[in-house]
């Protein structure tokens, strides 16, 4: 006996963007705060392709995960402050922003 066709459906998703598409990020929204592997990262790219000549991309991923797994807290605490510091930075602009956003409904609806 041969199997029926199976039925497609339209997920969701694709229901949303067909119907009115995806909102648009606004370009002054603030960037989110990176985390301390990203500072560590950042810092540490440059090196590990330098000590790697040739290395693949996704490589060097996995050695700048393993070379942050084997930090210990001492070595990873700048890291953390930097986090921290772009933690409240992020928070400070968001709060500014949103702010000034609520202020614009304001004028708008008067």
């Amino acid at each position: 006996m041969p199997k029926e066709k199976a039925t497609t459906r339209k997920s969701a998703k694709t229901a949303d963007k067909s119907a009115g598409g995806k909102k648009k990020k606004d370009p002054n929204m603030p960037k989110r705060g990176l985390s301390a592997y990203m500072f560590f990262a950042n810092d540490q790219r440059d090196k590990v392709r330098d000590d790697n000549p040739g290395i693949k991309f996704g490589e060097v991923g996995k050695q700048l995960g393993e070379k942050w797994k084997a930090l210990n807290e001492k070595q990873k605490a700048p890291y953390e402050a930097k986090a921290a510091a772009d933690k409240k930075r992020y928070e400070e602009e968001k709060a500014a922003y949103t702010a000034k956003g609520a202020d614009e409904d304001e004028e708008e609806e008067d």
